[in-house]
């Protein structure tokens, strides 16, 4: 069994590469979507995601639970393609409806920390089929302002660098064209 993580930055063609892949496999593939509507340009994106999609995927939407579906869903002839964990770690900020303060330390929600250990746990201990990750790069750019987006940005780093540590294969891609950083060439 296989994990690869492939990231970059917005509209780098990231997802797009990875649905290759994926297609290309030859393997049943099961999509877990992190994102949820909560506006009408998210609604968007999620349509423009669903439409590249071929039918017989099957789409599982997990904003949270990663680590739990992944369990459930991982079998030796699937290929699961996660898209995207960054949104999850979003979703994981602001799961308990909280406001952050716009300067100063940041405690983030316990089930944020839990999830987190989680999904390094089972990739620790070796998913039963292949996997995909879909990650945003976020940390090449200026540092953000306010404590929350400066918070997430170092989040978002250190999971790209703790799934990209335990994966086969680590795949950067920019303007659509991949470069293999870790493991064999896709």
């Amino acid at each position: 069994m296989s994990v690869t993580l492939v990231f970059g930055g917005a509209r780098s063609g990231k997802s797009a590469w990875a649905e290759r892949i994926a297609r290309e496999s030859g393997k049943e593939v099961v999509y877990v979507a992190t994102s949820c509507a909560g506006d009408g340009e998210m609604a968007t994106r999620i349509a423009h995601h669903r439409e590249r999609r071929p039918p017989e995927w099957r789409t599982v939407e997990e904003e949270l639970a990663l680590a739990p579906t992944l369990r459930d869903w991982c079998a030796p002839q699937r290929l699961v393609l996660v898209d995207c964990l960054t949104l999850w770690l979003s979703n994981l900020m602001f799961c308990d409806g909280r406001d952050y303060p716009e300067v100063g330390a940041i405690e983030l929600p316990p089930r944020f920390h839990q999830e987190r250990a989680a999904l390094l746990a089972l990739l620790d201990a070796g998913p039963a089929g292949d996997v995909i990750f879909v990650s945003n790069e976020v940390g090449m750019g200026i540092v953000p302002w306010g404590a929350i987006s400066r918070s997430f940005a170092d989040e978002a780093g250190r999971l790209n660098q703790a799934v990209a540590a335990r994966a086969d294969r680590a795949v950067l891609v920019a303007a659509g064209l991949p470069l293999v950083l870790k493991g064999a060439p896709c």
